[in-house]
């Protein structure tokens, strides 16, 4: 590759920028934040570099253009698909001190925030004020906000009130160059000129820097009712969630667990009191909000009908607080507890909702083909599936070199039912070289050409998204002036 190595003169002008306790370089320092919650990868930067505002970003980004050093957006590292990782080394620019929120506006449903505000305390503050900030992944209690609008986060919720996108009216981006610009309007329309907030959103931290976003909010929804539902089949639980929607309900969360994901959970964590009868292979986790109990009491008869009627067993009404806290607790701790009974690849399928059950069967046949185990989980009333590939005794070289056949013939899958190959985690290091499923060469092409126009050095997170070849062929497109 064509990009500069950091010397001792790079890293005291970025300590200079950004004060020298704030610029570190020391092994324990860049190891630490080398790796995400990405499979057990390691990619430290050559040197971890943590602005405090706006002004500090752009000076960075500048001296990184002009020297040709890459520079990797680093937040809370709860990423799955690598995409916070340094893999070609540089700088890792740690947004850690840039957590403020800085106004909440009630007189418009607005939240002004920067990037390192954690998601929950940007959900507490806001309902607070009476206000709700819906999008809300299983990471909120630790992930930040501007990696959220870097993959695009969706969660539980998602199903009814959609992804971090539908909740962003305006961005501050630091280019790859140093300018600044704001990519839209706090308003709630707006028409004028391409849309750079929504390209922004979800652009894995590939175009640049996300410094401010402000928010929309809307009224806290008052009343909730939440229901477990457990199924002898997992195929019938996935059949069961296309039928809610046509008997005319849109739950507020609408999730899947198969077995093994509840079990792991059970033993992994703290989630006790939950039994785990021997003839149930999956769950279904329905909410319903935002209407008078009364309302609300109606639709969960409904969806008692439409459940039964797919084989489903006693259900389980989460009559008070402590009750639905403690099985939001379990949902949110699945992903956790299989990365603590072994190592696996997560793979972030998304698929039309009525196509669930085809997706889970193939799955299954596929591991069966190839002498692998997994477990599936995730947000079923949106057709998003988690399939958590486990290592347990497959030998190494099996699993280096067999199993991405494996993971293509399950995208490949994917892409015949409608859907695509990531729902919410990104593309970053770990599927970029399965773009290809869903995207023809001309679409990469039109894709990476945006890239150069945003970062003509390719500087801004390199060796994500797009395939490898297109990081090799790159040349002296990076070399200095």
């Amino acid at each position: 590759m064509m990009y500069t190595p950091l010397n001792s003169a790079h890293l005291d002008q970025l300590a200079r920028i950004v004060g020298a306790a704030h610029c570190l370089h020391d092994p324990e320092t860049r190891r630490a934040f080398g790796s995400d919650y990405t499979e057990d990868f390691n990619f430290p930067p050559e040197a971890v570099v943590s602005p405090a505002n706006t002004k500090e970003v752009a000076a960075v980004m500048r001296y990184c253009h002009e020297h040709v050093i890459p520079v990797t957006p680093i937040g809370a590292l709860t990423g799955l698909s690598g995409g916070a990782l340094s893999v070609y080394g540089g700088v890792g620019l740690s947004l850690r001190r840039m957590n403020r929120i800085i106004s909440i506006d009630t007189d418009n449903h607005q939240v002004l925030v920067q990037p390192a505000v954690i998601v929950q305390k940007l959900q507490e503050a806001v309902e607070a004020k009476g206000l709700y900030y819906a999008p809300d992944p299983a990471s909120r209690g630790s992930s930040f906000i501007g990696g959220n609008l870097a993959e695009n986060s969706g969660g539980p919720r998602a199903v009814k009130y959609g992804v971090t996108k539908d909740w962003v009216l305006n961005l501050e981006v630091v280019l790859p160059t140093g300018e600044v610009l704001h990519t839209g309007a706090n308003t709630l329309k707006n028409s004028t000129g391409y849309n750079l907030t929504q390209l922004m959103v979800g652009s894995e931290g590939t175009l640049g820097i996300i410094t401010q976003a402000t928010l929309k909010l809307i009224p806290r929804p008052q009343n909730d009712l939440l229901m477990l539902v457990p199924f002898p089949s997992a195929s019938s639980a996935c059949e069961a969630v296309s039928a809610i929607f046509k008997a005319g309900i849109t739950p507020s969360a609408l999730e899947f667990m198969e077995r093994d994901a509840v079990q792991y959970t059970l033993d992994h964590t703290d989630a006790a009191g939950l039994d785990l009868p021997d003839d149930v292979e999956a769950h279904l986790l329905i909410e319903v909000d935002g209407k008078p109990p009364e309302v609300l009491m109606q639709e969960c008869e409904t969806i008692l009908g439409v459940v039964e009627s797919h084989g489903a067993g006693e259900v389980l009404f989460a009559d008070d607080q402590a009750k639905k806290d403690q099985l939001w607790y379990m949902r949110r701790r699945v992903g956790e507890a299989v990365k603590q009974h072994s190592i696996y690849k997560e793979e972030d399928t998304v698929v039309p909702r009525y196509e669930l059950p085809a997706l889970l069967r193939g799955v299954k046949n596929i591991g069966r083909a190839y002498g692998f185990s997994s477990v599936c989980y995730g947000h079923a009333g949106d057709g998003n599936l988690h399939v958590n590939i486990i290592k347990g005794e497959i030998d190494d070289r099996t699993w280096k070199e067999e199993l991405p056949k494996a993971i293509r013939e399950i995208f490949e899958l994917v892409r015949a039912l409608g859907g695509t190959i990531s729902g919410e985690h990104g593309i970053g290091l770990v599927q970029k070289d399965f773009m290809d499923i869903v995207f023809p060469s001309s679409s990469l092409e039109l894709m990476w050409a945006v890239k150069k126009s945003f970062d003509p050095r390719l500087i801004m997170n390199p060796g994500k998204v797009f395939p490898q070849h297109f990081w090799n062929m790159q040349g002296e497109e990076v070399t200095p002036e």
